[in-house]
């Protein structure tokens, strides 16, 4: 979208500022008068208005393109004036301060409401993004995106074992388990689950059986056979062996005809009164919080699966930290599911369970643009933002304060291996421990100083053969000071271990070499839409990748002086996703921010180790539940 600035004044905004005093109004009106519109030569006029919030309940001024509420956050008048505003439905905003600090934020807002207006959005779309936290120049940053595009990936080669993955035998991995247990009571440890997700896409299959279905037309075998759904078919050969199987029949079995139906009609109302009845409705359902084991007595939740991993290999000082991303209104649901949960696992383990809960960020939305890339726009006018996917939860990464966070996804689970996947969770987190303090023993020499060139030789050995890390070969022609700089650099960073298991053929990304900007390798979590297919090269050496990442990280969140990194700062915001979505019959472009696991993490040390594929049991579809690891033994 080009920027609309022009040379003469082609508009008016009225802007009418309310604030404790009319005194205070005026004064503030003055100082932004001055500051927005200095010599008059302006693209357009902002006429300023001042009144007291008393007199604007009195009477709310008429004729005014925006209200500005500026006032010491809690004000009474103030609040009431706001909830008044929103019953008009009018445009307002509310900037909290006083005094000279609310005078600057007031300038920086309207410098920012010029800009908005300067790319040819409208004050409403400015209240809108002043809502949602959304600062104009990330809008301008995704907008410039569409426009151009994003650049592909350029892979170097697959990391495999022995050239940029650790194989992690049994032997090994019990050794670093045993050092991650001796060290585990010093330290703060905490399991990050991202859990927002919705079920709609693991009962797709289903949900498309109950809209097209016909019983009056055809069997349920015919429309199998037409369609050549052979996942509906797998999903009526084990219906019995779901874990939801007895409590839905029951319900459907309140029918009183239900023993003269036909076979047909009776599978179509278990599968109707799953997906619609309210005490189930799976497809609308996060899947954090849907039965998927059974446990003679009871089923269990993926919320009660992460609590009981949390027991195996996430204690320290008899207690477990679990923090869940979800959905704000999903929270009610999780908090059932929770409190039943804790209670089971706190009894079986002798532990104290914590929970906590974060939503995706508003201010992480992303605008959507129509296929001609301008600002795409709902039927009320207003503009489209979505999520930013999966790489919004960074922000909320960098809000935990932990020593080591484990991470993985809301549906690998297991009804079977807990002992292997807390045996490879300790394992990992005592390699991350291992590597730490070798990282941190290098940095606090370079901060103590008297490095030699022979111990800084080893520093940058050690870098490439345990960190993987792409060291220039004429770093030593360097002078002594930008080696010692390069040094530092490398090694103040996050670090992360991620587990990798064979390919078997699982949809998602994969461990590669990956050639950046300056020339230089790095290994990063690469996702086939980010690879140029059509470049024969790069898709042989997609072909050739042997593992795949299942999402199961070890990370290090903090320096070595202790103090939590800003993950912000080893985002690369080169790897973001371009999709194509569909709202109200026209089709539109999102933008997707770099991946928690991708982009998001591209700037840190990161280690891939081969993990069993034991260890990752994915529940994408619900027939997934009737694979052996989801399923009494």
């Amino acid at each position: 979208m080009e920027e609309n600035i022009t040379k003469q004044k082609s508009n008016t905004v009225t802007i009418t500022l309310y604030s404790s005093s009319a005194g205070n109004s005026k004064k503030m009106a003055e100082a932004l008068h001055t500051f927005i519109d200095p010599d008059g030569n302006d693209a357009r006029e902002f006429v300023f208005r001042n009144e007291s919030f008393t007199n604007g309940l009195e009477n709310v001024a008429p004729d005014t393109n925006l209200y500005i509420l500026a006032g010491k956050a809690g004000d009474a008048d103030m609040d009431k004036l706001v909830h008044q505003l929103e019953k008009k439905g009018t445009e307002y905003i509310v900037i909290p301060g006083e005094g000279e600090g609310l005078l600057a934020t007031a300038k920086t807002t309207l410098a920012a409401l010029e800009k908005t207006l300067d790319l040819g959005f409208t004050v409403n779309d400015f209240v809108q993004m002043d809502r949602c936290g959304i600062p104009i120049e990330k809008v301008r940053t995704h907008l410039v995106t569409f426009r151009n595009g994003i650049a592909k990936m350029v892979l170097k080669k697959p990391a495999v074992l022995s050239d940029g993955i650790v194989d992690l035998y049994e032997a090994k991995a019990r050794e670093l388990a045993a050092y991650f247990d001796q060290r585990k009571d010093s330290l703060k440890l905490m399991k990050f689950v991202p859990a927002s997700g919705a079920a709609s896409r693991m009962f797709k299959f289903v949900c498309e059986f109950l809209a097209e279905f016909d019983a009056k037309k055809e069997t349920i075998n015919a429309y199998i056979n037409r369609r050549k759904d052979e996942a509906l078919k797998v999903f009526l050969i084990g219906i019995d062996k779901f874990p939801f199987f007895n409590e839905i029949l029951k319900v459907v079995k309140e029918n009183p005809d239900y023993a003269s139906l036909p076979k047909d009609l009776r599978y179509f109302n278990f599968v109707k009164t799953m997906l619609t009845h309210k005490a189930f409705d799976y497809a609308n359902k996060p899947k954090g919080i849907l039965p998927f084991h059974q446990y003679g007595d009871f089923t269990a939740t993926p919320v009660y699966e992460h609590l009981k991993e949390s027991a195996a290999y996430a204690t320290s000082k008899g207690a477990a930290d679990v923090h869940f991303t979800i959905s704000e209104e999903h929270l009610d649901g999780f908090l059932d599911a929770i409190e039943d949960a804790k209670k089971k696992v706190e009894a079986e383990y002798g532990i104290t369970i914590n929970f906590s809960f974060s939503y995706q960020h508003k201010q992480t939305d992303t605008i959507s643009v129509d296929m001609n890339n301008a600002p795409f726009r709902n039927e009320d006018g207003s503009l489209l933002f979505r999520p930013g996917g999966h790489g919004a939860l960074i922000e909320n990464l960098n809000e935990l304060d932990a020593d080591i966070v484990f991470v993985k996804n809301i549906d690998n689970v297991s009804h079977n291996n807990i002992e292997t996947i807390a045996l490879y969770k300790k394992a990992l987190a005592g390699q991350l421990l291992e590597l730490q303090e070798q990282v941190f023993a290098c940095l606090t020499q370079i901060e103590q100083g008297g490095v030699t060139e022979q111990e800084l030789k080893n520093m940058f050995a050690f870098a490439m053969a345990k960190l993987s890390i792409d060291i220039p070969e004429e770093i030593m022609k360097f002078t002594p000071e930008h080696r010692l700089e390069f040094a530092k650099k490398i090694f103040n960073r996050p670090i992360r271990i991620c587990g990798m298991v064979k390919n078997e053929g699982e949809p998602g990304g994969g461990p590669f070499w990956v050639k950046g900007d300056n020339g230089s390798l790095s290994l990063q979590i690469v996702e086939s839409s980010q690879i140029d297919l059509e470049n024969t090269a790069q898709k042989e050496i997609l072909a050739a990748s042997s593992h795949f990442n299942p999402v199961d990280l070890v990370c290090g969140l903090k320096n070595y002086k202790g103090e939590k990194f800003d993950l912000n700062e080893f985002i690369d915001p080169s790897t973001g996703f371009i999709v194509y979505k569909n709202k109200m019959g026209k089709d539109l472009k999102g933008y997707e921010l770099p991946g928690l696991w991708n982009g998001a993490m591209a700037g840190w040390i990161t280690v891939f180790t081969e993990v069993p594929i034991e260890t990752f049991n994915p529940v994408k579809t619900v027939n997934d539940l009737l694979k052996p690891a989801h399923q009494p033994q």
